[in-house]
């Protein structure tokens, strides 16, 4: 009996499987006990599939009767699909920091940089730290916040509204999904 092959993550199918005797397992889940590869191979090919060696290491080894082309093309969408999920897990978040009285072309230059980095799919984290006498008035801090957003609201929205934490007053701009 040969070893899985883990190296090509491919399985051993019909005549490549070197067992006398194999476990089988029908194309619906169902068991159909011990038989010897020969009659496996007549139940594979009556049935219309692929023998598939899924477990070489059971004694005996355990194959099932499925098509193994359908087999490959689920997990690689499956594949395909985890690595997209992970790409949505990793997405950067990059922060922009603005004042209170930021000045009219620094603000809008923050827009446009901020504005580049959504379009590429990425969040923004956008915080105003607040000095000295600034604590008495974070309304103004606030409203500045609500207007980068409104400036971006064209490629943005809002996850998280401004909400104030020490010193910090910080919002999460998500990008607009096309």
């Amino acid at each position: 009996m040969e070893v899985f092959c883990i190296a090509n993550k491919d399985m051993f199918i019909n005549e490549q499987i070197r067992a006398k005797e194999v476990m089988v397992i029908g194309p619906n889940g169902e068991q159909l006990g011990v038989k010897g590869i020969n009659d496996a191979l007549t139940l594979a090919n009556f049935a219309g599939f692929d023998l598939v060696l899924m477990n070489p290491n059971g004694n005996p080894p355990v194959c099932k009767i499925m098509d193994y082309n359908k087999f490959k093309y689920e997990n690689k969408k499956r594949a395909k699909e985890n690595i997209k999920k992970q790409k949505e897990a990793n997405l950067e978040m990059k922060e922009y920091r603005l004042s209170v009285n930021i000045d009219v072309h620094d603000f809008n230059t923050r827009v446009v940089n901020a504005k580049k980095y959504l379009e590429k799919g990425h969040k923004i984290k956008a915080s105003i730290r607040f000095k000295g006498r600034e604590m008495a008035h974070t309304d103004l801090g606030e409203d500045c916040l609500v207007r980068f957003a409104k400036a971006l609201e064209d490629v943005a929205t809002i996850e998280q509204k401004p909400n104030l934490e020490g010193r910090f007053m910080t919002m999460i701009l998500m990008p607009i999904k096309k």
